[in-house]
């Protein structure tokens, strides 16, 4: 039952990152010749997430991306059974968030989707792979601590904010496969020829922080956040604390 609750938050997390963050870029018409929009289009998903940190953070851990859910199996902070059930959670929300913005804007509008930075597959894989590296591994240290437990979900906010205002220009930035799959089924054309680069790209890219988050961190066990948990509340350190003291 727990499992479920933990599978349904990450749905409805992925879901409200796609319509709102997605939707935002559509509305205000992100593109060169409208800068004001890349930075409300930035802040648009760097809020999201600080919201949804804050309210589903303690009950799920907020991953809301199967990029970052990888990165917390290989940390082994989560077990091969959790991880499945959340990709698959993260993906069905996507789609749902996709299937919002079908509802409410023209396939034309491109539906928020990613793209190929000057047609190339290889520039474009590097790039998402770098922002995905710079996202996650800002995930891996700020919630190694419990300590950092009540400005995690700010810190995780304003690094996908930085992400999104560099990597727009060049793909739209993903770093996350199931925010780019989700408006690509219902964008189609070149939007869902592509969007295996943005599924591949976020995953090679939460791996390599994993791998070298592990070996370039000191490990202490006391430190280490719960298992499966991305956003970890600050409450339970107090609460231990006073049982101390009795």
């Amino acid at each position: 039952m727990q499992l479920i609750k933990k599978c349904l938050a990450e749905c409805i997390g992925t879901f409200v990152l796609v319509l709102f963050g997605c939707g935002t870029a559509v509305a205000v018409s992100c593109s060169v010749s409208n800068p004001a929009g890349y930075l409300i289009t930035a802040l648009a998903f760097g809020l999201v997430i600080v919201a949804m940190a804050y309210s589903i953070g303690n009950i799920s851990g907020c991953h809301i991306n199967p990029a970052v859910s990888l990165a917390m199996l290989i940390s082994k902070k989560m077990s091969v059974k959790e991880f499945f059930a959340y990709i698959c959670s993260q993906f069905i929300g996507g789609i749902a968030g996709g299937a919002m913005l079908f509802a409410m804007f023209p396939p034309s509008s491109g539906l928020g989707t990613n793209g190929l930075y000057n047609n190339n597959i290889a520039a474009t894989l590097l790039i998402e792979i770098i922002l995905t590296f710079v996202f996650v591994i800002a995930i891996l240290g700020v919630t190694s601590k419990v300590q950092n437990g009540a400005v995690a979900g700010i810190v995780i906010g304003l690094s996908l904010t930085l992400v999104h205002l560099f990597g727009i220009y060049f793909t739209g930035t993903s770093v996350n496969p199931a925010r780019s799959f989700g408006p690509a089924i219902f964008a189609g054309g070149d939007a869902f020829a592509n969007v295996w680069i943005f599924i591949i790209a976020p995953l090679i890219g939460a791996v390599l922080a994993a791998v070298i988050y592990q070996f370039l961190a000191d490990k202490n066990p006391e430190d280490e956040a719960a298992p499966e948990t991305a956003v970890k509340p600050a409450v339970k350190k107090t609460v231990s604390s006073k049982k101390k003291k009795r």
